[in-house]
């Protein structure tokens, strides 16, 4: 097992998780707009704790209330509307194979690891989850790991959440190390929106644990729009390329803000300097209180054509909706003839 100098735990991204914006006048405040949204807007709070780091509120713009980061963290008073279709649980995942560990596909599970993240999106599909009756502890792993060594048509463990990077490096490859003894297993798979709203999180520790397993590390960000890349965050991209890591994307398809050719094109072209790869493009998940990002099926169908035509086939991240109980996502239909 790799030796974690416990003099470094107290990393700078630590410093950052502990410093974020819970305030919607504190983040008004720094981004230029303390007049601009009313009191109805922000007592959304109360529904979804608002949550930002700031070295993601630093890429918004100054003074632009459309901001289209802005957007996908503050509180708004769309969030009361109740909705047809829209309910607590989209995906129907509350009834858990165990407590925090979800077998929805066949040959993988997926492991809340963390039960908290470093941003609250406001369209989160898990923003009603009982994390309280999902937390993980060592002790608790065990029965995760027994019931991995039961399931031998288990070959990837995929960590979600939460936020599996809130936990720090020495956890990390506590457990890495544990999944390693599973001989049936071969991917290990990281959901995960820390590097890009705290770059710091990609530590030279983590990059090391990653590149030391037996498992093949895949990491797949959350990034929605191409304003969020910068160079802090091609930097920590960089360094896990190094490490050997595949990198992904997965973006949601939101109202507002990156419903557009534009949008999308320069996502997938940002994605690929920063060495990533597109991977999904998810229609909403019909969670209570996000119904005013929904954007409608026919819109995203002709987004995506759109994009064929304009983007190397490579850039053209899949268009996809998650269905309670189904084995896998769900490709939508383009509507394309056979070449």
């Amino acid at each position: 097992m790799i030796q974690i100098n416990e003099v470094n735990l107290q990393t700078n991204w630590q410093k950052e998780l502990a410093n974020v914006v819970t305030s919607a006048d504190e983040l008004l405040k720094l981004v230029g707009l303390e007049s601009h949204f009313s009191e109805q807007d922000l007592a959304a709070k109360r529904l979804f704790p608002l949550r930002v780091p700031r070295p993601f509120i630093a890429k918004m713009r100054y003074g632009d209330a459309q901001d289209p980061l802005l957007l996908q963290v503050l509180p708004q008073h769309q969030e009361f509307l109740a909705k047809a279709g829209f309910n607590k649980d989209p995906l129907d995942e509350q009834q858990a194979a165990l407590p925090g560990l979800l077998h929805k596909y066949r040959s993988r599970v997926l492991l809340m690891l963390k039960t908290g993240c470093a941003v609250n999106c406001r369209y989160c599909f898990r923003r009603h989850f009982p994390y309280q009756d999902n937390q993980l502890n060592k002790r608790s792993l065990q029965a995760v790991f027994d019931y991995l060594n039961a399931h031998p048509e288990i070959n990837e463990v995929i960590l979600s959440g939460g936020d599996p990077l809130m936990a720090k490096d020495d956890m990390l490859a506590w457990l890495l190390e544990q999944l390693s003894d599973i001989p049936h297993l071969t991917r290990l798979r990281i959901h995960t929106r820390l590097p890009v709203v705290i770059p710091a999180r990609v530590t030279d520790t983590l990059c090391e644990i990653l590149s030391h397993s037996r498992l093949k590390p895949v990491l797949v960000n959350h990034i929605n729009h191409a304003n969020e890349i910068d160079v802090h965050f091609s930097a920590a991209m960089k360094k896990l390329r190094r490490a050997g890591v595949m990198l992904l994307n997965q973006a949601v398809l939101l109202k507002g803000i990156n419903d557009t050719l534009d949008a999308q094109q320069a996502l997938s072209e940002a994605l690929f300097s920063a060495d990533v790869l597109p991977y999904y493009l998810h229609v909403l998940d019909k969670v209570e209180g996000a119904s005013h990002f929904d954007v409608t099926e026919q819109t995203a169908i002709a987004l995506m054509h759109d994009l064929l035509e304009t983007l190397p086939g490579f850039l053209v991240p899949k268009l996809v909706r998650e269905i309670g109980g189904e084995p896998s996502k769900t490709p939508i239909d383009l509507g394309l003839s056979p070449a």
